[in-house]
């Protein structure tokens, strides 16, 4: 009998937990049990390690009784990731390769049936669960080197100190783990099969869509910038073809450089939906799903739990186009992570939570045929119609929405003959001044201030809080609504580089709470 341990992770949310991967050999019927509470494509890697083992010129022990236990047993595991830990632990307890060498390792990758690695997703998360669990980062003394193939290698190497190996193909790993008795030496150098990856900032510099390609909407664009200056959520309604899309897909480009953290956390929720591209690291995502999309698709869900787009969207833009067209109940479920920043999943074997602190850009018509107002088009629907429509969206989350734009048709002169533009570089520049004197004043943006700290830090003068009290009672607003035009006052008042809130202030934030529902 023989008994071989591989180290592995599992992912769970965005948690890598650690797995082992026993593999037992024994005298008996041939026959290769997998336990663990394994998935289906988990089962498949019985077939796969196979024909991987053989066709690598390895023996495969066809005639023993093979037990592999993926540990712990309660916890849900899937993908093919386990392909290669398997295939390890079974030639350890075989005696072709050394068992005391895999300690200190950790391994992870998918095995085609010539033995060739394949990448997994998730391997962003598992170097960063490594790292934050190794002894220099305060954690415990467990494995901190990581054995992933091409593709997801990259992934991995971006976190810092991480120790990452690429390896290609079965036999270059095990070229690195052979017997005492057949590599008395060092283990082979690195090439082209096997590399150790030096931990870089891997990618070029972001690139958006500048905010000078679109012409004339002032309007619209003071709030673009004041919605990146304050972190706050932003619905623009006009007709077809205002520009509202064009304004929406560059506002990701107003937006501060993203700090390393945000980088490696958007790049860990992204790797783990399998979206991540190293040529997009730093750069804010900008998700955004068709109208048709279901809560699950917005929010996440399934089993196990996977991101949703509000999570793919993290710490950058959601943008919903034809925000009425989407389900009631899709959009219902995006109350408590625009407040939270946050999504707990529960089902009934498990509980998984997601960062969701992303930027909602949100767009509409004024009405089902879109030309309610519209300075040359007749609208033709009836106001019951333009009620339901509107209706769509229920007070409760446009209460959460911060600031409410209009975008108005542009004339044919202003669009064809109109001057480009201010450029998104000059506006950048802008909110990052007003985001510094945010963070140096209360350490987080003016979105996040709530309780306590909205009375300390938002210096309002006493004209202005008798205005905004003024305004808050002849518009019924509740008291949420009326917190929100106190925080896009102070975000204003840090634009302007003003040290208090002035009644000035307060005014241009309430006439972003507008109500949406008009008739003709």
């Amino acid at each position: 009998m023989s008994l071989s341990l591989v180290h592995s992770r599992a992912l769970l949310g965005l948690e890598a937990r650690p797995v082992c991967v026993e593999v037992h050999l024994a005298n008996g019927l041939p026959s290769f049990t997998l336990v663990g509470l394994a998935d289906t494509e988990v089962k498949e890697a019985r077939e796969r390690v196979r024909s991987a083992i053989a066709n690598s010129g390895l023996d495969f022990p066809s005639n023993k009784r093979i037990t592999v236990n993926l540990a712990p047993a309660d916890l849900p595991k899937d993908s093919g990731r386990f392909d290669l830990p398997i295939a390890l632990g079974i030639l350890a307890a075989s005696g072709q390769i050394s068992a005391a060498r895999l300690a200190g390792w950790e391994f992870a990758g998918e095995l085609s049936l010539g033995g060739e690695l394949r990448p997994v997703r998730g391997a962003l998360a598992m170097s960063l669960a490594l790292h934050r669990s190794s002894p220099g980062s305060g954690g415990p003394a467990l494995p901190t080197r990581l054995v992933l193939p091409p593709g997801s290698a990259e992934e991995a190497a971006l976190v810092p100190e991480a120790q990452v190996y690429r390896a290609r193909h079965l036999l270059d790993v095990i070229a690195h783990f052979l017997p005492e008795s057949q590599n008395v030496t060092e283990p082979p150098p690195d090439d082209g099969g096997w590399q150790r990856l030096t931990p870089t900032s891997a990618g070029r510099a972001p690139h958006y869509a500048d905010l000078a390609d679109v012409k004339g909407q002032i309007a619209a664009k003071r709030a673009l910038e004041i919605a990146a200056a304050g972190g706050h959520s932003l619905l623009m309604m006009g007709p077809p073809g205002s520009g509202k899309s064009m304004l929406a897909q560059r506002f990701a480009g107003l937006l501060p450089p993203m700090s390393s953290l945000e980088a490696l956390e958007s790049a860990a929720v992204a790797s783990l939906a399998g979206r991540f591209s190293l040529e997009r690291w730093a750069q804010r995502p900008t998700c955004a799903p068709h109208h048709s999309a279901s809560a699950v698709a917005l929010v996440g869900g399934g089993s196990p739990p996977r991101p949703g787009e509000i999570s793919l969207a993290h710490h950058g833009v959601l943008f919903l186009d034809e925000l009425p067209e989407f389900p009631r109940a899709a959009l219902e479920a995006l109350r408590e992570p625009l407040e939270s920043g946050h999504i707990r999943i529960s089902r009934a074997a498990m509980q998984s939570e997601f960062p969701a602190r992303f930027q909602l850009i949100a767009a509409m018509n004024p009405c089902p045929c879109g030309f309610l107002g519209h300075p040359t088009k007749a609208c033709r629907d009836t106001p019951d119609q333009i009620a339901r429509y509107q209706g769509k969206l229920s007070g409760p989350l446009l209460d959460r929405i911060d600031l409410h734009v209009e975008v108005p048709a542009l004339p044919p002169d202003d669009l064809l003959q109109g001057a480009a533009g201010e450029p998104s570089s000059a506006v950048r520049e802008r909110v990052q001044t007003a985001r510094a004197l945010a963070h140096t004043r209360q350490g987080q943006p003016n979105q996040a201030l709530a309780g306590q700290a909205l009375d300390e830090h938002v210096l309002a003068e006493t004209t202005a809080l008798k205005f905004l009290n003024t305004a808050a009672a002849r518009l019924g607003w509740s008291a949420r609504s009326t917190h929100r035009a106190l925080r896009v006052a102070r975000t204003i008042a840090d634009l302007a580089g003003a040290q208090g809130v002035s009644a000035s202030h307060v005014a241009e934030a309430v006439q972003y709470r507008r109500v949406l529902r008009q008739t003709p």
